[in-house]
């Protein structure tokens, strides 16, 4: 009978346990899908059983009822009619369901700015909770939601928590001051006092805040900072890595604004640097940044060299660029900009590391045009051929714009390697018929026109000469299709064809000069305007250079009378305008004008004709040229190459700056030397049980003791002190021994004596009572 009731009670316990296994297995099971797949969360079917969990279900109900509301909430859908339910449970005792209830508030606080106020006491209770993460997420959610009415209470709790004792809930209130200023501008003479009072705390965790503070509310007051900018220089390292970003510019800034430009004084063979010791202060702050692991920090401490440092110590700047260039192609897009403007100016520090800059395959658009920039600019005498050889190969990629570059980058190369010109103008012929040929038509044109325009001397010493080129150009017109291309030939071919001696066809004009005109005649009807203005000036030059030949007339003649007629306004005022001016030459080429009219203007001679059409053509200038504009390092427009709104300003050097007295602060003065090694520090002892430093007397005479420290420089002599100096103190130890046994023994005695005086008072005592 026992048995069968021991078994039925085991029975009956197992399968609690089963069940109870069963159901906590279920429970992990269904946190374990929510936490991990996340994404069941958008897919379930209705939100009807919501505002029934925020309401009356359990802690874990409520906690999944909120995930599915943040989740439809970021599907776009409007939740906002679950306010109410929501903010019931603000002061929830579960963190999880906490922050999302925080994160819904924000969220909707502006459209039930009402029902928002229900929740503000929560909020301010929450403020003197124990835990600083719940008091530093109450001040953040109360200065996020942006109902005007609140703005005092923001900022009596953005004063309360600046005084916290924990760096974190003193950091939410930092982030919290901007969003107090938006929400009430008229508050920003206290904000103003909080951030004097932040700017001066000692935990790196809230000094970065502070700065995005100081930046939002007043980032003109920059005499806050004269006694913390030492201290937010030495600060800076141990400062969070968004948090040096911004330090590192607010100090560029007042360096600019309050401290004395360096300055560089060049004596007979040397060079000698004059740096504020303030600078020199925010440069040695500033360097070890540069092992950063975060690329923004490094750009800044390179923007901070850049603009506060001398040329001789940019060679810093070097190995950090190139080591965050190579982390990702994200970052490698907005630092190549940063090396081009360096480059820029300071070719000579990546001139041995352009083999860090050859473009790849399957670099980006952009990438590829800014590493043609870079390795421009660092073409030399050394290197020109193997850059050469890089350019021609990138004018085959596929993208019409760094094929361009490319192609400017070799009329380049030859600008400032003038041996290696020939290579290049045979380089530049040989992508006339490319898809790009324009380009190249283009770069032939600036090359010639810098070479004529050179002096005699530097022209012969060419290895070819500018007007083969243009002969060559004629020879080609044929396979020239592009239209700017076509035109441009037709200017070198007029500007360039006047011929001192040697012409067989004409006298005074190059024999390939005619042949052009013909061949564009030819086309004219079916040409570009550009291409028909042009071939209008090309026959009123050849007509000027020889007015006495007739066929060259009738050609020029055939070529005017299709010019007025032309559909385009540009080309029949072209046409009007060269008339006018051959009406000297040959009259009858303009319009025949009635007996009885007057003429009117001023008749030119062929020479003053001659000077209006070649003359006035000295000075080219290089439109394609890829150095872009000169933009502010660490601005977007740097990176993107346009102009934006946002770009940080960057105030000019004072030459004598302010005085550094201001800067002086009494923990600063304050502040104990460091120790150069721990030999070097002396020992602090406490003074006495009075606070009296206990004085000792010393011998007057000046010989050494055994106990002073000795620089030893032999080995053998050292043994030899360390034995002495053991024979001599075991020797003092029996005389010590000695004497403290006769101590010992005089003491036994006084004991003795004292014992006998205390029983005989004793006696003396109990007789007289």
């Amino acid at each position: 009978m026992m048995d069968s009731v021991n078994l039925a009670a085991l029975t009956e316990n197992a399968a609690r346990l089963g069940m109870r296994i069963q159901e906590t297995l279920h429970e992990h099971t269904r946190d374990l899908s929510i936490a991990r797949g996340g994404a069941s969360l958008f897919d379930m079917p209705d939100d009807k059983n919501i505002g029934r969990q925020l309401e009356f279900g359990s802690d874990r109900e409520r906690l999944e009822a909120m995930k599915r509301l943040i989740a439809l909430t970021s599907k776009g859908r409007n939740m906002s009619n679950y306010f109410p339910q929501v903010v019931k449970n603000v002061a929830s005792q579960d963190l999880e369901i906490r922050k999302l209830v925080y994160i819904y508030l924000l969220r909707y606080a502006e459209h039930e700015p009402d029902l928002a106020l229900l929740s503000i006491n929560a909020f301010q209770k929450d403020l003197t909770d124990p835990s600083p993460l719940i008091r530093a997420m109450a001040l953040r959610v109360l200065s996020g939601i942006k109902v005007p009415m609140i703005g005092h209470i923001v900022i009596l709790a953005i004063k309360k928590c600046a005084a916290d004792l924990s760096p974190h809930v003193r950091k939410a209130a930092a982030l919290a001051i901007p969003k107090a200023h938006r929400l009430d501008p008229s508050q920003q003479p206290t904000l103003i006092t909080v951030i004097q009072s932040l700017l001066q705390d000692h935990s790196p965790l809230s000094i970065g805040s502070a700065v995005i503070a100081f930046e939002s509310v007043c980032p003109t007051r920059l005499d806050l900072l004269h006694q913390q900018y030492r201290r937010l220089c030495r600060m800076l390292v141990d400062v969070d890595e968004w948090g040096q970003v911004n330090t590192l510019n607010l100090l560029l800034r007042y360096a600019r604004t309050m401290l004395p430009k360096p300055t560089i004084a060049r004596d007979v063979g040397s060079e000698s640097e004059d740096l504020d010791k303030d600078l020199q202060l925010l440069q040695s702050s500033a360097e070890p940044l540069f092992q950063s692991r975060n690329p923004a920090v490094v750009l800044a401490a390179v923007r901070v060299f850049y603009y506060t440092g001398s040329p001789s110590s940019l060679c810093k700047v070097v190995n950090p660029l190139l080591r965050i260039q190579l982390t990702s192609k994200e970052t490698e897009r907005v630092v190549l900009p940063y090396i081009s403007s360096v480059v820029h100016e300071y070719p000579h520090l990546f001139s041995s590391h352009y083999a860090c800059f050859l473009v790849c395959t399957n670099d980006p658009q952009q990438v590829k045009r800014d590493k043609i920039k870079i390795l421009l600019n660092l073409c030399t005498t050394e290197n020109h051929q193997a850059l050469l050889r890089e350019f021609i190969d990138y004018a085959d990629d596929p993208d019409d714009l760094v094929v361009g570059d490319a192609i400017h980058a070799i009329g380049q190369c030859a600008q400032r390697v003038p041996t290696c010109a020939r290579q290049c103008t045979s380089a530049l012929l040989a992508m006339i018929k490319s898809r790009n040929g324009i380009n190249a038509i283009v770069v032939l044109k600036l090359l010639v026109q810098n070479q004529l325009h050179d002096s005699p001397f530097e022209r012969g010493s060419r290895s070819q000469d500018p007007l083969k080129i243009i002969t060559q150009l004629a020879h080609k017109i044929d396979d020239i299709k592009h239209p700017r291309a076509r035109a441009c030939v037709f200017w070198l071919t007029g500007q360039y064809c006047p011929s001192e001696g040697g012409s067989t066809v004409i006298d005074g004009i190059a024999d390939w000069a005619p042949d052009v005109l013909r061949k564009a005649a030819k086309t004219f009807i079916a040409e570009h305007s550009i291409v028909k203005t042009q071939t209008l000036t090309l026959a009123a030059k050849l007509f000027v250079l020889c007015p006495t030949d007739h066929t060259l007339e009738l050609l020029c003649r055939y070529v005017f009378s299709l010019g007025k007629y032309d559909l385009s306004y540009e080309v029949r005022d072209r046409t009007r305008m060269l008339t006018s001016l051959l009406s000297g030459i040959l009259p009858s080429i303009n319009d025949p004008q009635p007996e009885d009219s007057t003429g009117e203007g001023v008749v030119l001679r062929r020479e003053q004709v001659k000077k209006v059409l070649f003359e006035g053509k000295a000075g080219t200038a290089d439109s394609t040229t890829l150095t872009g504009r000169d933009y502010l390092i660490g601005t977007l427009s740097l990176v993107i190459g346009k102009d934006m709104h946002a770009n940080s300003f960057l105030p000019e050097w004072l030459e004598a700056g302010i005085d550094p007295a201001l800067r002086e602060n009494k923990e600063d003065m304050s502040t104990p030397p460091a120790l150069r090694s721990i030999a070097s520090a002396s020992v602090s002892r406490p003074a006495g049980p009075t606070g009296i430093t206990p004085i000792v007397l010393t011998p007057t005479n000046s010989t050494p003791t055994h106990n002073e420290r000795e620089t030893w420089r032999d080995l053998d002599r050292f043994y030899a002190s360390d034995s002495e100096q053991s024979e001599s103190e075991s020797t003092s130890d029996e005389h010590g021994q000695e004497g403290e046994k006769e101590d010992e023994d005089s003491d036994s005695d006084e004991h003795d004596s004292d014992d006998d005086g205390e029983e005989s008072g004793s006696k003396s005592g109990e007789e007289a009572e």
